[in-house]
């Protein structure tokens, strides 16, 4: 079957509004947030015709058949065998991570994560009265190595009211797909501190390197079921962010109770289109989805052959994701590189900063061939002299 990811969608339409493509100038290409410029898989369109045409958009219900296809999906493609009792749907992934809070954490609590990171686990803790506490990743030693997860600088960050970790994997922004080795790591230091885990596993179906697959922590640790809320979700994968449809798969009955009470009032239901959404693509969505992988592997080789000539960057190559993390440090630009590439090349990127890094920025090449390589062209313009 032959998907059609090369032709540019006009998303600058007066009536639907787009986040990424209108908070810029028309002239300035945008390669920032993690939104892709492909149409979704045809067989989630046609199942949102059908359910428009019904033509009645009343408050829903998660039917059983969606909480069956992840199961599904669970089984075939993470080795997981989840139960549909263990699915909490609800509307997005980043209301998950304030509700996890909310659930099981007081204030004064300690809410741990690693840096760099997706700019919302950075505000959970501040937006919930709780405490912000971070630790570093080790950067890369040599250009192209990839991040790798500090234990030690980890475990320091932890105190004795450290009560909840927000953990991503595969990590946004680096693109790192964690070895097993510390996974193991990670999870020993969980256990011996009597740690909650949000374990955010978003772009887990967006594996580039051949071959690679995702086990989930709570599958890879059973003897941590009782503390891993596991997030998952269809928007990323088939580029349904605007449906707000996502899933946290909670084993404990009374972590899941917890999680559930705490969202009473707060959230709305999720989307009814959502729902189908959802559905019809971990239904009906692997073959677009195999075809969208292969499009994202020739975009990941180009855009390194990209910065292999910019002088004083450098990149490790996502293993996972559309998402790769610049560091532009070295490249002089001062002390913000986004601002300076935004006004000098019209490109613009995410602004390290905000994940805890400046001098850092994030580069979405989720985007068609001849618009990834504008951009890139003009990146070349400012940064490859």
């Amino acid at each position: 079957m032959q998907f059609d990811f090369a032709t540019p969608v006009a998303r600058r339409h007066p009536d639907w509004p787009s986040q990424k493509w209108q908070r810029y100038d028309e002239d300035v290409a945008p390669l920032w947030v993690a939104d892709m410029d492909f149409r979704s898989p045809p067989a989630v369109i046609d199942a949102l015709d059908a359910r428009v045409a019904h033509g009645v958009f009343g408050y829903g219900v998660v039917p059983d058949s969606l909480r069956e296809a992840l199961c599904d999906w669970s089984r075939d493609h993470y080795a997981w065998p989840i139960k549909p009792e263990w699915q909490h749907w609800l509307p997005g992934v980043v209301p998950a991570l304030h509700l996890a809070s909310l659930a099981f954490t007081a204030p004064g609590d300690g809410i741990l994560t690693v840096t760099p990171i997706y700019p919302p686990f950075l505000q959970v803790a501040e937006r919930t009265g709780r405490v912000a506490q971070f630790a570093a990743l080790a950067e890369p030693e040599a250009s192209g190595e990839p991040w790798q997860l500090d234990l030690a600088a980890l475990e320091a960050a932890i105190t004795p009211e450290t009560r909840l970790l927000l953990w991503c994997q595969p990590h946004n922004p680096t693109g790192r797909v964690w070895r097993h080795e510390e996974l193991e790591g990670l999870a020993e230091l969980v256990e011996r501190h009597d740690l909650l885990v949000v374990s955010d596993e978003l772009h887990c179906d967006l594996l580039l390197d051949e071959g690679a697959g995702h086990r989930p922590l709570a599958a890879l640790f059973p003897m941590l079921a009782s503390r891993i809320i596991t997030l998952w979700a269809p928007s990323k994968t088939f580029n349904l962010a605007g449906l707000t449809a996502a899933c946290a798969v909670i084993p404990d009955a009374t972590l899941r109770r917890q999680f559930i009470a705490a969202g009473r009032g707060l959230l709305p239901d999720v989307n009814v289109m959502g729902l189908v959404a959802a559905e019809a693509a971990y239904r009906h969505g692997e073959p677009w989805r195999q075809a969208l992988l292969e499009t994202l592997r020739g975009h990941r080789i180009r855009l390194a052959e990209a910065v292999a000539g910019w002088p004083g960057v450098s990149m490790s190559a996502p293993q996972s994701t559309y998402l790769a993390w610049l560091d532009l440090r070295h490249a002089g630009l001062g002390d913000s590189p986004q601002r300076v590439l935004l006004n000098e090349a019209r490109v613009a990127l995410s602004d390290g900063a905000d994940f805890g890094w400046p001098g850092f920025a994030r580069l979405n090449f989720g985007t068609t061939r001849s618009q990834l390589a504008e951009a890139l062209q003009r990146l070349d313009q400012v940064l490859a002299q």
